[in-house]
């Protein structure tokens, strides 16, 4: 029996900030350092206009010297918030009532609070006591798929169940001018606030979507790459949330893809969600897969219109392949990586409105 995806329910926080904002702001703060004009060209290369933020540039969270404290704290109940509002406006678009969700599944990797967001969201949406909950706390990138990889095999156990995927991130919470390696100002620019969800079903929606088949542990992909836990890292301490990588963290993807192509059969999709965790990974995983340029347009438009979101950027990724579909039947792959060095991916094809 194949699952079904709806079109997920993105939200971004109101505090649009360009580029441009951001290389000024680390030219305010660093004025001394030698690398500015270093800086400014290879956060131009990124190919990120602008991103959202929960809160503006210059407040103490996010560009100032707030602690751990007010940093951690803001930020859980910001990402809690826009979790709650894509999880109801995705739960609106399927048609679906929070009493007939039969399990959660949440991913959440950039700021920290007990009871997580499972529960949280569970309590705000009113669901069914008796449902089921995954919360993923350290994904980070990979979230989106790892969490519909999830939500898939959930809904095969129970055919007919469906399954609310909520993933939320406030990345700005790694914006820290304690951090001045080459990493951590590319870092400044890169990432962007948002939330987003979806629903995964074994029942077919009525609208066009894309769609698992059965069996479930033929068409889903996890992969971690052995030693690859310092390519992409994150610590804690008393300033704040720091994320940083090695160089060997730019090749993870491309390491990674002979994997994805060997499950595969080295089959080439018709389409692709692609994880736009930078130009680079666009790139590589693209060519990997036998694909052009134009089947990376959603995912470059992604990274340019709010910069990479984590996990939530490959369900925007998604959101905007319902704008402009494939045909019915046409085979597809969603991937993204994430610290570990993971993979998850989805094999998939687009179903029409009748879920055919």
């Amino acid at each position: 029996m194949p699952a079904y995806v709806s079109r997920p329910a993105i939200v971004l926080p109101q505090f649009e900030v360009s580029t441009r904002e951001i290389i000024d702001d680390i030219a305010r703060n660093h004025p001394d350092d030698p690398r500015l004009k270093v800086y400014e060209r290879v956060i131009g290369n990124l190919q990120v206009d602008k991103r959202y933020f929960v809160s503006p540039l210059d407040s103490p969270a996010i560009s100032g010297d707030a602690d751990i404290t007010e940093r951690v704290g803001s930020g859980f109940g910001h990402s809690v918030r826009m979790g709650e509002q894509a999880a109801r406006q995705a739960m609106a678009q399927a048609g679906v009532q929070p009493s007939e969700i039969g399990a959660i599944v949440t991913s959440h990797a950039t700021t920290w609070g007990i009871p997580g967001h499972d529960v949280r969201l569970s309590n705000a949406l009113g669901l069914p006591m008796r449902t089921r909950r995954i919360a993923m706390t350290t994904v980070a990138c990979a979230g989106g798929i790892q969490a519909l990889v999830r939500a898939v095999q959930l809904a095969a156990l129970e055919p007919g169940s469906k399954v609310l995927v909520v993933v939320s991130e406030v990345i700005s919470s790694v914006y820290n001018h304690h951090d001045t390696t080459m990493q951590s100002m590319i870092y400044k620019a890169l990432f962007g606030d948002s939330a987003g969800a979806c629903i995964v079903s074994t029942t077919a929606p009525g609208t066009p979507g894309i769609r698992i088949e059965d069996p479930v542990s033929a068409n889903t992909f996890e992969l971690l790459l052995p030693d690859t836990e310092d390519l992409y890292s994150g610590k804690l301490d008393t300033t704040g949330l720091h994320f940083d990588s090695t160089k060997a963290g730019q090749k993870g993807a491309l390491d990674s893809m002979p994997y994805v192509l060997d499950w595969l059969d080295h089959k080439v999709p018709d389409w692709a969600v692609i994880h736009p965790g930078s130009p680079g990974i666009i790139t590589d995983v693209a060519k990997s897969l036998g694909l052009t340029e134009e089947h990376t347009r959603h995912s470059r438009a992604v990274l340019a219109e709010t910069g990479n979101l984590g996990g939530i950027s490959v369900l925007a990724v998604l959101d905007k392949l319902h704008s402009a579909p494939p045909a019915a039947g046409e085979s597809g792959v969603a991937v993204a990586f994430g610290p570990g060095f993971v993979t998850a991916a989805l094999r998939c094809s687009w179903s029409g409105p009748a879920g055919d």
